[in-house]
């Protein structure tokens, strides 16, 4: 017997976020997200994100014992940008059971439908800061912090209940060359001069560059970002949460920010020192040791994730992008990194991927969200009602 719970309480929500501790517990490739973030994913007052959403979280049981979970979120900006009424499945995760998958997808959809939606796809967060996905290729790779890992038969849970592809993301592994590629220094150097942009990132701690740019960076973001699949602009509480971050686990080193002579930030990339041997061996937790040995990884990584890399539209056909990789790369091969790894890049998203052309790469992972049409016709609406 199947039943599914909607969480509630805070015991519930313990239990919500430690479900994938379980069910991933001896598997090398998986990388949890911080206990204390998935407590609170439905706590108005700690998720800034509610603003413009609204999430139900639920558990599934089968003959009484824990068999999955799933989250649905109502994306309200999305819908009114995109005129669609969609509801996101996410945190989705169970065993290997048609019926548990189908059970928890199915409560998502109810919900939905409760509220007017009449299409479902997912995994999706509530913004491209989250984790999305469903893992289809590289299952022996671990995870970044910033992705989700799954097992194989996941895929074909979510087919089985009538989804769709929607979205696909690639992941690369880079190669590391020996030295800076001396023919991009000298185009960056000149890039420089010809559009008069300058480099930020030395001028301060990242906390004072944040004060200073940081909504205008979390701006250009946005605007470069804008044509993405499912791209939600981060705005309101989220732009501080995520500054919050920004000012935590970027390390300078590997961080680039340019600006021109009216001082607006036109470019930005991010690399991230990898958290997730330190989050990994701390299971999740921040305290009491997890915070020691995510600064030790911030401070001193053996390897990188490439978080994003955006130049406003109307410097996007310049080349400055060769300023900041020049930078970054530069840095990375003073400090001896080891393993530089991008997080997911939307295979329709060419602008992104030939941003990095110049380094060379080679496809590791895969990744899609599905989608499902779940508007009632008038036949299932009348049976309803007679019911």
């Amino acid at each position: 017997m199947i039943i599914v719970q909607e969480v509630k309480t805070k015991k519930g929500m313990r239990t919500f976020a430690d479900y994938p501790f379980r069910l991933y517990k001896d598997n090398p490739c998986y990388v949890p997200s911080f206990r204390s973030d998935e407590e609170n994913i439905a706590d108005p007052k700690k998720n800034p994100n509610l603003e413009d959403s609204e999430i139900r979280c639920f558990l599934a049981y089968k003959d009484g014992r824990l068999a999955g979970r799933i989250a649905g979120i109502i994306q309200k900006k999305y819908n009114k940008v995109s005129g669609r009424k969609c509801i996101r499945f996410s945190r989705f995760d169970c065993i290997d059971d048609e019926q548990v998958a189908a059970a928890l997808l199915k409560a998502v959809e109810d919900y939905g439908r409760e509220k007017g939606m009449d299409t479902i796809h997912g995994p999706w967060g509530f913004n491209d800061q989250d984790r999305e996905g469903l893992l289809t290729y590289g299952f022996d790779r671990r995870a970044t912090y910033c992705t989700n890992y799954n097992y194989p038969y996941y895929e074909k849970l979510v087919k089985s209940q009538g989804f769709t592809d929607e979205s696909e993301w690639l992941e690369y592994d880079f190669v590391i060359p020996d030295k800076v590629d001396e023919r991009i220094a000298r185009i960056a150097d000149r890039l420089k001069d010809k559009f008069k942009v300058r480099e930020v990132a030395d001028d301060g701690p990242m906390r004072k560059l944040i004060k200073i740019y940081g909504r205008r960076a979390i701006a250009l973001v946005n605007e470069a970002y804008a044509s993405l699949d499912c791209y939600v602009a981060v705005e309101g509480r989220a732009v501080d949460a995520v500054l919050d971050q920004f000012a935590t686990v970027i390390n300078t080193r590997y961080f680039s920010l340019l600006v021109n002579e009216k001082d607006e930030v036109v470019g930005m990339a991010v690399m991230l020192p990898s958290l997730c041997e330190a989050i990994k061996k701390s299971d999740g937790r921040l305290f009491p040791f997890g915070f020691i040995r995510v600064l030790k990884a911030i401070k001193k990584p053996k390897e990188l994730e490439m978080a994003l890399i955006a130049v406003r539209p109307d410097y996007q056909k310049t080349g400055i992008n060769s300023l900041m990789i020049s930078r970054i790369m530069k840095n990375l091969l003073e400090d001896k990194i080891e393993k530089v790894e991008s997080n997911p890049e939307l295979v329709s998203n060419t602008a992104v991927q030939s941003q990095w052309s110049s380094m060379e790469k080679k496809i590791i992972k895969r990744r899609k969200c599905f989608t499902k049409s779940i508007a009632e016709s008038a036949a299932q609406r009348e049976a309803a009602a007679t019911e």
